[in-house]
């Protein structure tokens, strides 16, 4: 069983328990006592199914559609997918699109290292630019602010309507910083040379997004212009070195070990800017970097003991764990720091012989109040002559009295001393140690391209929540003739790539229905995945804890060995073929797959691509051929609406397209009315086809609707289909403000519409329903109005064929009491001919149920159970049919779950991140430090502004991530009917269940008498994986 793989995670273990066990207390009991005749139970199964088979094909119109299909079946040709054939067409599409933001941003290198060429450095310098924050601000006397200005702002929708100025871009300064600094005057004025190349790299390529240059002065010029608004506090948190796209381009991937000093003499105030210097070094640690932190003082400390011995990747877990646990660092004792050094190369020439971790960059911190000696010694021992492990020396507190030693160790380990005497220093000084860390990669003119794994971009909104974004970016150098050899960092620049670019590269017609592509990092970490989920909440959604280091063995679990994984992350090209259980609707159901995997590398980037096909149809792909003129007049039909998020024809690259529809962007393309409009000819051919075969269903429906004799109580409400395309229709059966459900079939319902990585719920259930019957189901939707509808739906097969690919899907929607009512009517029939029926589900001696091929009850005499899973009704009896295999078991998992924990007092980790901590903690050491110390604890509040996930107050609950297992059922298709007894502490319960002909359902009678609920219920509630953490000396 799969825990954690692939990574390497501080908190990661080495096995789990079982939280929970089955203890049902079913004995098997002989049939003697069954007293519902299952013969009477048959024929009421029968009648139900039979009338709603009748209601379903009639007003779904799925006859006449099969019908049409196979009209056509002569003039469709039907093909194999060729999966690795389409994985590397794939790669080398979304290549050549990565390659385009590339070439944007070294046309931003070139330009910038030339401005900067050219500028002769003037500490006197005065220059009014755009500041990102005072941008159209005005005084008590309506005059512009200095440095503010009047700037046009104006909405765009490529911009989700953000007001923005697409001529000029804004400078962001920190809000630690002064704006009017010399350093940052001077980067400010010749970096405006950038304006006129973010233009035209935005006329190049509309599809790009913000567009921006990072300085390592500090100072941030984005493109287009936008105003910032600070924080309730009136505070800018952001500092661009700080961000992994800025880190990442700066330097190469480092091993570091960050030795902190805990001896008597670092109690207080200077303990507090210790771990605070601590934490701001793990923040500019990346998923390339390996790291672990020592406290020392006569003896060594590793800060997560079950690690000591060995480097941790940097990732976001990782690294939130380890800041949990410098809190819980104290001072006392006597600093031994030979012993410190010593463990620390140590420990870094050991795991470098491992082949993990940076072949050629690794440092050690040391984070200390002073150090009595330089340790000539030690160095002479692990690190001269070649020096390969820089020495960066953080003096903590105002005495300098030992910082001669700890310079001396600096420059003879080719490393940098900085000293921190308040917490208002701490970040400035940490990011230091970057330059000289990119110092090769300058001098060496390495102008590397770098993608950052997914991250969420908050200023835009999709109207789903924030924007998945991957950012390439590149470093800038100074390219003087004097500064050369120093290797002089000037900054980074950088791009954001949504996601959703990527998506519009994959021809989700190509995939099937289940198929799906999907692209992870070099470190395994998914860019993009249909099973990610990185936001969580109803409403307004927030991002989740660790979103952006979810690995792909966490969703691609059945892969106990890594296979796919470990080959995609060391860029290889294969196949791959697995048995997957894959969740749908809300994680309620599985479905239960054959999953070929294709996948390759995407040359220029640290991406690998894969592919996902599922066998039988998902295999399988046809074409076929109408006119275009045929196929326009149908496909201009008004009940007919086409995929939003797949790409039909580009209508984004150039302004005059994006207030087209794909339908009207089809029509303009077939036309030659727009020669620039690019569009996929091979997906348009085929809808226009898919237009054309179910055009019939449109004067179908409406006859049924013009007919005053069907449909008279309004039962059934819509009638939908759904095309391999993405090209769907729908007719109402009643107007629109009478639907039960409102937001059926509507952008709100996102797993009922097609969408950029799947196809609808409906479509996906019935296609793997048996040829000819329907798949009924109750929506999950919140809120208990959603549940008084049920829905149905069948797959329209292209041939008789086993292997037939999958047409097109047709269901209906009707009223759960309308439903019901057919239940019921059925339920009182009987074969008697005198009328008289010697069972009828009005008995109070017998309970009946319809359940769904999932265990959901959607009809019971207790109205309140609609939707519950049958097991939490009739334990006993759920228990008895997994026991006769009518139904069984299947154990899923969920690794990005989120589970809820009620804390006591605030997170130890987090206590550190909350300046009112820091402060308390401060004043009780100095109070005649109090003002400065206030200063210093404001700038620092407006650094740790933006964290994400922040420990509740003292007996609040907080939902945090976790690993979860959790059962989904599924009815053995085989079984058709079956009877059972259970010894239910001296009386007997019998039941039958008898599934309904032409349908997932199936038809449950339990006898009423026998009391069984003393025997526990069946539930899907899921359970938290509970790990044994162990500790080893050497890796894990």
């Amino acid at each position: 069983m799969r825990v954690e793989r692939g990574r390497v995670r501080a908190w990661s273990a080495c096995f789990f328990l079982l939280s929970s066990t089955l203890s049902n207390g079913i004995t098997e009991v002989g049939g003697s006592h069954q007293s519902i005749p299952p013969s009477v139970v048959k024929l009421w199964a029968s009648a139900f199914g039979g009338e709603m088979k009748s209601i379903s094909a009639k007003y779904s119109g799925s006859q006449l559609l099969q019908k049409k299909y196979k009209e056509f079946d002569r003039a469709v040709r039907v093909e194999e997918i060729d999966g690795l054939r389409l994985v590397k067409r794939l790669a080398e599409n979304m290549e050549e699109m990565f390659h385009k933001k590339a070439q944007a941003m070294k046309r931003l290198v070139v330009a910038a290292e030339e401005a900067h060429l050219q500028h002769e450095e003037n500490p006197d310098l005065q220059y009014e630019y755009f500041n990102a924050v005072l941008i159209n601000e005005v005084d008590e006397e309506g005059n512009n602010v200095e440095l503010g200005g009047e700037f046009i702002l104006q909405p765009d929708d490529h911009f989700n309507n953000l007001s923005v100025n697409l001529s000029l871009s804004v400078v962001q300064v920190p809000t630690n910083m002064y704006n009017k600094d010399s350093a940052i005057v001077n980067g400010v004025y010749w970096s405006e040379a950038l304006n006129k190349v973010f233009v035209d790299n935005f006329e190049r390529d509309p599809s790009l997004t913000w567009q921006y240059f990072g300085s390592a002065k500090g100072f941030f010029r984005q493109y287009p212009g936008i105003k910032w608004k600070p924080d309730e506090h009136g505070v800018i948190a952001f500092d661009c070195r700080n961000r992994k796209w800025y880190i990442q381009a700066a330097t190469s991937p480092k091993d570091v070990v960050i030795l902190v000093d805990v001896s008597g003499s670092m109690k207080g105030l200077r303990l507090t800017i210790a771990r605070q210097t601590v934490s701001s070094i793990l923040d500019t640690l990346g998923d390339d970097d390996f790291f672990n932190i020592i406290a020392y003082n006569e003896e060594l400390h590793y800060v997560e003991p079950c690690l000591n011995g060995t480097l941790v990747q940097a990732d976001v877990a990782n690294k939130d764990h380890f800041r949990e646990h410098l809190d819980k660092l104290f001072a006392q004792g006597i600093g031994m720091l030979d012993i410190a050094l010593s463990e620390a190369f140590n420990l870094l020439s050991e795991f470098n012989e491992t082949g993990r971790g940076s072949e050629c960059s690794q440092a050690i911190m040391l984070v200390t109040d002073g150090a009595v000696d330089t340790y000539d010694a030690i160095f002479a021992k692990f690190n001269w002559p070649d020096r390969k492990v820089r020495i960066f020396p953080y003096l903590i507190g105002r005495e300098s009295a030992f910082a001669e030693n700890l310079k001396w160790m600096a420059c003879a380990n080719k490393g940098y001393f900085t000293q921190i005497s308040t917490l208002a220093d701490v970040q400035e000084n940490v990011m230091e140690y970057l330059h000289v860390l990119s110092r090769p990669k300058v001098i060496d003119r390495e102008h590397d391209t770098v993608w950052t794994e997914a991250y969420i971009d908050s200023t835009l909104d999709d109207g789903q929540g924030p924007v998945l974004m991957t950012t390439v970016a590149m470093p800038v150098f100074s390219t003087k003739n004097e500064t050369r050899n120093h290797g002089i960092l000037l900054g980074v620049v950088g791009t954001d790539v949504p996601v959703s670019e990527l998506l519009k590269t994959i021809p989700k017609y190509k995939l099937g229905i289940h198929g799906y592509a999907f692209a992870i990092t070099n470190n395994g970490y998914i860019l993009t995945h249909p099973d990610l989920r990185p936001l969580y909440g109803d409403g307004k959604k927030r991002r989740k804890p660790n979103y952006s280091s979810v690995d792909l063995s966490e969703v691609e679990w059945e892969d106990k060995d890594d296979t796919l994984r470990n080959a995609m992350v060391n860029r290889k090209t294969g196949t791959f073929s697995m048995e997957v259980k894959k969740s749908i609707d809300k994680g309620r159901r599985v479905l239960v797959l054959h999953n070929d995997y294709y996948y390759t590398d995407i040359q220029g980037t640290p991406f690998s691509l894969g592919v996902a096909l599922s066998r039988g149809h998902g295999k399988f792909f046809f074409t076929g051929n109408v006119t275009v003129e045929e196929g326009l007049h149908d496909l201009e039909h008004p009940d007919v609406a086409l995929a939003d998020e797949w790409t039909y024809c580009i209508t984004d690259e150039h302004p005059e397209h994006r207030y087209l529809t794909q339908i009207e962007a089809i029509k303009r393309y077939l036309t030659g009315h727009e020669p620039q409009l690019q569009c996929d000819k091979e997906l348009v051919q085929e809808v226009l086809f898919d237009a054309v075969v179910t055009a019939p269903l449109e004067a179908y429906w409406t006859s049924l609707v013009l007919n005053k004799s069907e449909n008279s109580d309004k039962g059934v409400e819509i009638a939908y289909l759904g095309t391999r395309t993405g090209l769907s229709r729908i007719n109402l059966f009643v107007v629109p403000d009478k639907l039960t459900s409102q937001d059926f079939l509507t952008a709100e319902d996102k797993e009922g519409v097609f969408n950029a990585d799947h196809f609808p719920l409906w479509y996906k259930r019935a296609a793997e329903q048996v040829p000819g019957t329907f798949v009924y189901s109750l929506p999950f939707n919140t809120g208990s109005e959603n549940k008084s509808v049920v829905r149905a739906s069948t797959a329209i097969q292209l041939l008789d064929e086993r292997k037939s690919p999958i047409a097109a899907a047709v269901g209906i929607q009707m009223k759960l009491d309308f439903f019901q009512r057919k239940f019921w009517t059925a339920s009182r029939q009987c074969a008697a001919l005198d009328g008289k029926c010697s069972i009828s589900c009005d008995d109070e001696n017998i309970k009946c149920y319809l359940i769904d091929n999932n265990g959901f009850i959607l009809v019971a005499e207790d109205y309140t159970l609609t939707g519950t899973f049958f097991g939490e009704a009739e334990g006993a009896v759920m228990s008895k049919l997994l026991q006769m295999g009518s139904f069984k078991r299947v154990t899923l998992y969920d690794y990005q779950a989120l589970c809820w924990v009620y804390s006591e007092s605030s997170d130890s980790g987090h206590t550190l991140l909350d300046p009112y901590f820091a402060f308390l903690s401060a004043v009780k050491w100095l109070l005649t430090e109090l003002v400065i110390f206030l200063v210093e604890f404001n700038l620092y509040s407006w650094w740790q502004s933006d964290l994400t996930v922040k420990a509740q107050r003292m007996g609040r609950a907080m939902q945090v991530p976790c690993d979860t297992e959790y059962p989904a059922f599924v009815s053995e298709r085989t079984i058709k009917e079956n009877t059972g007894n259970i010894d239910c502490d001296g009386c007997i319960k019998s039941f039958v269940i008898q599934q309904i002909p032409s349908s997932n359902l199936f038809m449950v009678v339990v006898d009423n008498k026998c009391d069984c609920s003393m025997l526990e219920p069946i539930t899907m509630d899921p359970v938290e994986i509970m790990y044994i953490l162990y500790e080893e000396k050497r890796g894990l």
